[in-house]
């Protein structure tokens, strides 16, 4: 073995062993008695060196007997990888160009040519080109094929492609596409620019009903839906008298965001409170005065990728008696990440939280029994077409019309929207119990 793998051995396991001994030294502070510290210190230091020690020798194992030669950097990166996801499935290590990706999906814009991509098979392929993005403006479809970015063949690598096709504002990047129904490749030359992704869409589904849909938080979503709420205001003279706010399918995002987003509808009260075992992770986050839709009442729809931060908001307005959900049981993430930089680049996230709905419970592995249940499979939500010739939202999603006709309902009954939850609350599946938390 190299004398530089034996001193990276040497400085892991020196390493390991410091952190027991500093480790064992917390244990004995907080030890009740001498008896029950000298057991804590034989524990905390002895297992934890052997602990480091088996590392060391799979480590040398690894670099002297596997059957291809593996770099110190990955071996590390994996061991560090590793440990990190063994804590929970949201927690990981993140390396620089990983990082970066969290970061700019969090901001509402990035530098590139605005398409989603997915892997599909041993292909990269276009889901949808971003309104107004350089990708839209030349032609890039749905269901195109990437083969080559700049002349270099992409695979299925995703992040690969992401990465390449990303890069400062008014650069140039070539993408080869293979087009389905068309003969031979096709290339287009794109000009990077400023992206916004938006992750709010709305329309009036009739006069005086409006309809948000929030496919995720991001920086810039509390504002999207203050925006669309006003823009859906001014296209109802006559105001509105209930929204239909769809939440399904959203994985989260930013929890600021979310409380932020649950703020609008509420005038006082809980929003979330926080767990955890540094100060920082305990926390409360409260209403402010002023409720964007003043009053009037909201259903919203939910199903099982409704997650995270969506969930907050859903616990949230249902709570309080401001809103009825309407759907399936949604997804049951009851953890807070942090993005942690580190020293020398990347990040690593780690759940630093539990958190509660304003009644006090956990959604963690439970999720929200929404207030009425839809029956059957669960199907993906209608694209919202703003063309004007396009048929309805409500004539094309069973749960967009339902949540419409539970708001006419009450709307016509002469209720507030604080009462919509006591109207229908005898007729549904129990609330989740407020006392159980998940780990």
């Amino acid at each position: 073995m190299s004398l530089r793998s034996r001193t990276l051995i040497a400085l892991v396991t020196g390493a390991i062993f410091g952190f027991s001994a500093a480790l064992a030294g917390g244990v004995l502070a907080q030890g009740p008695g001498a008896r029950g510290s000298q057991a804590g210190s034989a524990d905390a230091t002895t297992l934890p060196w052997q602990e480091a020690r088996l590392f060391a020798e799979v480590y040398e194992h690894i670099k002297h007997d596997y059957v291809d030669q593996e770099t110190d950097r990955k071996l590390m990166d994996s061991a560090i990888r590793g440990m990190v996801s063994s804590l929970d499935p949201h927690s990981a290590y993140l390396d620089s160009e990983e990082f970066e990706e969290t970061r700019l999906s969090t901001m509402g814009s990035y530098p590139g040519v605005g398409i989603e991509v997915t892997a599909d098979g041993s292909a990269v392929k276009i889901v949808s080109a971003i309104q107004g993005s350089p990708a839209e403006r030349a032609g890039l479809r749905a269901g195109d094929e990437i083969v080559a970015i700049d002349g270099k063949g992409v695979g299925s690598d995703v992040s690969g492609a992401i990465a390449h096709m990303r890069g400062v504002s008014g650069s140039t990047v070539t993408l080869t596409i293979r087009r389905a129904g068309t003969q031979g490749l096709k290339s287009f030359a794109l000009r990077r620019a400023n992206v916004e992704v938006h992750s709010v869409a709305y329309q009036s589904l009739q006069p005086r009903y409006g309809y948000v849909r929030i496919e995720e938080f991001s920086d810039t979503t509390p504002d999207e839906v203050a925006a669309a709420i006003s823009k859906l205001q001014r296209d109802n003279p006559g105001g509105l008298e209930g929204l239909v706010l769809d939440l399904r399918d959203n994985p989260g995002g930013v929890l600021e965001s979310g409380a932020a987003v649950a703020d609008d509808f509420l005038n006082s009260g809980v929003i979330l409170t926080a767990q955890g075992r540094t100060p920082d992770a305990r926390f409360e986050m409260d209403a402010t005065p002023g409720d964007l839709m003043n009053g009037a009442p909201i259903v919203v729809l939910v199903n099982s990728g409704t997650a995270s931060a969506a969930e907050i908001v859903s616990a949230a307005l249902r709570d309080h008696g401001r809103a009825l959900l309407i759907g399936h049981r949604t997804y049951g993430k009851g953890t807070v990440q942090t993005v942690i930089p580190l020293q020398y680049g990347g990040a690593v996230k780690l759940t630093t939280s539990r958190y509660f709905t304003p009644s006090g419970g956990s959604v963690q592995g439970k999720g929200i029994v929404p207030d009425i249940v839809e029956g059957g499979p669960e199907h993906q939500p209608a694209d919202v077409m703003t063309a004007r010739d396009a048929p309805s939202l409500q004539s094309r999603d069973a749960e967009v019309q339902l949540g419409l006709t539970t708001l006419e309902d009450e709307v016509q009954g002469g209720r507030g929207s604080g009462h919509l939850v006591k109207t229908v609350a005898r007729n549904v599946p129990p609330a989740l119990a407020t006392d159980d938390l998940l780990p």
